[in-house]
């Protein structure tokens, strides 16, 4: 992997992650990034790097970005606090003194700059490293990924101005206000840090006169502010009435105006019991939105995760056998150059929806799909050195397969094309989860089957029947390769019940959130054929 471009300038920032995504997080700064003083509150984490922002934008396990302003001790209100009195301490404490605001702003202002020219020219970590195929290699999406969004977004736009002529008048007018806003907006750093100077300068005693005047305020900046609030504070303000306190003392101390629909900047305020953070988001998406996938299946942020955890090494074979849409593959091909990947589905939609994804992405070359069943796969025994799964929640996706029935036979295919030392990686739902560790050793006990929490929201899932051995299809096998054994039965021809062998040793059990429910990733290594 490349080393990591350096700016020259330690920068502060925080990430904020899923339930279970911190470790991959912090893990992820350290190596990509260097980071230092690397820390974890609540669903975030924080670090210090010198990197180029064009690099920590691409950060893979987490979800938004933000440039931090402050890190502080809690809010402490008194008991008997009024409204009033509640109001002004905590406008105190978020406002804090205006050299810092205005330092930060600078440097939100600087950095969206570095990343405004990188979509300007449409050529992302070429320019960066001399080189996509190395930066891709290290986490990034590569130059042809960023050249062909500036392609399509070019003949897009093209295509509309000749259905819609008076549109081009428009986009023209919209690109000069954002030039204009931009410019208004360094000024006022510009003014405002000179505002902060002369009143240093004034503190410190008597100053010559000067012949300059002084310099013009120019129109302040639009924010808005947005808050996730807490603790023992909601007891005085509801989450809309600390954005409006915060928002009244910035426009009271600072000059800033407010705009709720298209602010120039926005201040990110975290309160609890235990942490008080102000930040300013640095992109307009969340980090976790990739612009290589038509249509999202598993969350991309573990995905990611998922891969990470599968040991891969260049020339590596990594297989998928219940691929869906393709977005482990493809998160993990976004990471590994050197490596083949192979997608198995039995279904026609999810492989027409993974072959689009995998176009979108540009990795037709490295990543093959194939029509087949799990629970037959046409591959030699000990042919892969990964196997990587998202078991189907069927949830987004429905399934025909009964996966508490088949995880068995499921798991025995699994076990067969990997190879001895080769590493196992599944996410499955804490019910499949239960059965999992009943079919495979685990290296330590853990919770129980009725420790186990259900999934906090929805309703639990019923498995569907099996699909009947005649609506099953699977590709051709290719000579040599010998499938795993068949029984007959008067109802036709059905997969061998053979379970695992056990050869499979328990490396891990982590807990993701998915949203709506939570996930358990096992790691396996098998130790011996």
């Amino acid at each position: 992997m490349s080393e990591p471009e350096s700016t020259g300038s330690l920068v502060r920032y925080y990430c904020t992650a899923g339930n279970g995504m911190q470790r991959f997080l912090i893990a992820e700064v350290k190596k990509k990034l260097a980071a230092e003083d690397v820390c974890q509150l609540a669903g975030k984490v924080l670090f210090s790097s010198s990197v180029a922002i064009n690099r920590v934008s691409e950060l893979k396990a987490a979800e938004r970005l933000f440039l931090l302003l402050r890190r502080d001790s809690p809010v402490r209100l008194s008991a008997h606090a009024g409204p009033a009195g509640a109001a002004s301490v905590l406008q105190s404490k978020v406002l804090g003194d205006v050299a810092q605001w205005a330092g930060a702003a600078g440097t939100w202002s600087r950095l969206q700059g570095e990343l405004s020219a990188r979509r300007a020219t449409g050529h992302g970590k070429e320019e960066e490293q001399g080189g996509g195929r190395e930066e891709e290699s290290s986490g990034g999406t590569g130059g042809g990924e960023a050249r062909r969004l500036k392609r399509k977004r070019d003949e897009d736009e093209e295509e509309e101005k000749q259905t819609n002529p008076e549109r081009k008048t428009d986009d023209a007018k919209e690109d000069h206000g954002i030039q204009m806003n931009s410019l208004w907006f360094l000024w006022w750093i510009i003014y405002l840090s000179h505002l902060v100077f002369f009143c240093l300068s004034a503190s410190s005693g008597p100053q010559p006169s000067r012949t300059e005047p002084e310099p013009s305020a120019p129109a302040s900046p639009t924010f808005r502010v947005s808050c996730k609030c807490t603790g023992s504070l909601t007891r005085y303000f509801s989450t809309q009435e600390v954005s409006r306190v915060i928002g009244g003392g910035l426009s009271r101390v600072l000059g800033w105006k407010a705009d709720l629909k298209n602010p120039q900047l926005e201040v990110n305020v975290s309160l609890s019991d235990d942490h008080f953070l102000l930040g300013f988001p640095l992109t307009r998406l969340p980090l976790a939105t990739r612009s290589y996938m038509k249509t999202t299946g598993l969350r991309s942020t573990v995905a990611w995760a998922l891969a990470s955890l599968a040991q891969i090494q260049p020339g590596s074979r990594v297989l998928d056998p219940m691929c869906g849409v393709g977005t482990v593959l493809i998160e993990a091909a976004q990471e590994h150059e050197a490596v083949c990947f192979l997608g198995v589905d039995n279904d026609d939609g999810q492989l027409q929806r993974a072959n689009e994804n995998v176009a979108l992405a540009e990795l037709p070359h490295r990543i093959q799909l194939l029509k087949a069943s799990s629970m037959m796969l046409p591959l030699p025994s000990s042919s892969v050195d990964a196997v990587v799964c998202d078991l189907p929640f069927g949830r987004k996706f429905s399934t025909k397969t009964n996966m508490a029935a088949n995880l068995p036979l499921i798991l025995a295919e699994m076990e067969r094309v990997l190879r001895v030392g080769g590493t196992l990686v599944l996410l499955l739902t804490p019910q499949l989860s239960c059965l999992l560790k009943k079919l495979l050793p685990q290296k330590d006990a853990g919770p129980t089957c009725k420790q186990e929490p259900e999934p906090p929201t929805g309703k639990q899932r019923r498995p569907t029947p099996p699909a009947s051995s005649t609506q099953q299809q699977t590709v051709p096998i290719p000579g040599g390769v010998k499938p795993p054994p068949t029984q007959e039965t008067a109802s036709g021809l059905q997969y061998g019940p053979s379970p695992p062998r056990c050869s499979m040793e328990h490396q891990e059990t982590l807990r993701v959130s998915l949203g709506a429910i939570d996930g358990l990733i096992h790691k396996y290594v098998k130790t011996d054929s």
